[in-house]
């Protein structure tokens, strides 16, 4: 058994199969999952685990060249805003609905137990070199 990282094996198995420009989206118990994805679902109750814990160990795990949020984040949830421009100093906004069109894309949708509104980014992954 692992002693470290990402112990979900299905999740640490999704990560290692990652490419350059694949999309992960982490989202909460209320966006809708676009059928086609892998789907990590965390979710254990609501809340738990917490939309900052997943980004924090993905983030860990991941290299990350691009990251979209919601723009209606910055006044629906205003403390997730300011942890994902803290986090991801690139991160670009789009209409919500366009965010839910672009995670059709995601090839990895990992769901937490998040229950706040707009608590969702979609992730591209870069390389290491």
């Amino acid at each position: 058994m692992k002693k470290s990282g990402i112990l979900n094996r299905h999740l640490a198995g999704a990560l290692a199969e990652l490419g350059h420009g694949d999309g992960v989206l982490i989202c909460d118990v209320g966006m809708p999952v676009p059928p086609g994805p892998r789907i990590v679902d965390l979710a254990f109750r609501a809340g738990v685990p917490a939309f900052a814990e997943v980004l924090d160990g993905l983030l860990d795990e991941l290299v990350v060249e691009a990251a979209t949020a919601a723009e209606e984040i910055r006044d629906g949830n205003p403390e997730t805003a300011r942890l994902l421009a803290a986090r991801l100093p690139a991160l670009t906004h789009v209409p919500h609905a366009e965010l839910k069109a672009l995670s059709a894309g995601a090839r990895l949708v990992v769901r937490t137990g998040e229950a706040r509104p707009y608590a969702n980014v979609l992730l591209r992954c870069g390389v290491f070199f």
